[in-house]
């Protein structure tokens, strides 16, 4: 996969500020992450979405990274396909190039896992991807968020705010997540995923 084309790293979550603290919306907190890092905001998009384009870490060698678009839907989970694929569309972005960040229930709390293609997972936004774009053939980088406690259920655990212990945490997840992002970006998915997996 060459760095040649532009690429587009979407963040999931539900809009508006009721959500804006959720676990369900670490990836939409990762996305702002990395519009921070390149001084630039999210803006509306007619695709239903916010974005932003930038060029995106620094390739090796020092020169900047390639150029990327920065998105996150302004519809709720389970309708982000319909603003993914209006976006990939408006910026000829083909899905080998759009690197989707989102909560991940089955991988502890605090760890970053990258993975090209394969299931949802019961994971609704992942779900309207996939079924609008006709292939479930691009790039995640799943946040852990861990089970919920006890018999607490999962729906209920990804809508509540991060717990007081994970807020401090929380930086250094979304740092390490905007890490994963930009590594893919601009040294590819298995250079990233030998850093992320790659017990410390």
């Amino acid at each position: 996969m060459g760095n040649d084309g532009t690429w587009l790293v979407v963040g999931l979550g539900n809009p508006g500020p009721k959500y804006a603290g959720n676990r369900h919306n670490v990836g939409a907190m990762v996305v702002e992450e990395l519009a921070s890092r390149g001084s630039t905001t999210l803006t509306t998009h007619k695709a239903r979405a916010r974005a932003a384009t930038l060029r995106i870490g620094t390739l090796p060698g020092g020169a900047p990274g390639p150029r990327a678009v920065l998105g996150v839907p302004l519809s709720y989970m389970n309708e982000s396909g319909g603003p993914v694929k209006a976006l990939m569309t408006f910026f000829s972005v083909e899905p080998d190039h759009l690197v989707v960040v989102h909560d991940e229930l089955d991988i502890p709390s605090g760890d970053v896992r990258l993975k090209q293609g394969g299931g949802e997972g019961g994971h609704n936004g992942l779900r309207s991807i996939s079924s609008s774009l006709g292939t479930k053939d691009y790039i995640r980088v799943r946040v852990g968020i861990g089970r919920p406690p006890g018999r607490m259920d999962a729906a209920d655990f990804v809508l509540r705010d991060f717990s007081p212990t994970e807020r401090k945490e929380l930086p250094f997840l979304l740092g390490d997540a905007a890490d994963a992002a930009e590594m893919v970006v601009t040294h590819g998915l298995l250079a990233a995923q030998q850093r992320f997996h790659s017990p410390v």
